[in-house]
């Protein structure tokens, strides 16, 4: 993976974790976490699949669950994942979030 590509996983990661944590249930599903990475506030040009990579990844590290079909996966933030969005757990993979305003 170059570092332009680890970079924007890293972000996209951090993104989809903050995005759960607000959610009713902590929960949401590939299709609106990739409208919220392409969103102007987000601004991570992101598609279906490269969502669904991440969180693949995540749920392989523990800060996500999955649930579903294939075509209509569920992601469902874990303790540790609002650890991360919250900034009071890190991982090298994921970004750091600044403090909140």
């Amino acid at each position: 993976m170059t570092d332009f590509h680890a970079f924007n996983s890293r972000h996209r990661r951090l993104a989809i974790l903050r995005f759960l944590e607000v959610s009713a249930a902590y929960t949401s599903n590939v299709s609106i976490l990739t409208d919220v990475l392409n969103s102007d506030q987000i601004g991570i040009n992101t598609t279906r699949d490269q969502t669904a990579t991440e969180l693949a990844w995540l749920a392989e590290t523990g800060f996500v669950t999955l649930s579903g079909r294939d075509d209509f996966r569920v992601a469902t933030a874990t303790a540790r994942g609002i650890e991360i969005a919250l900034g009071r757990a890190t991982h090298p993979d994921i970004q750091r979030p600044g403090p909140r305003g």
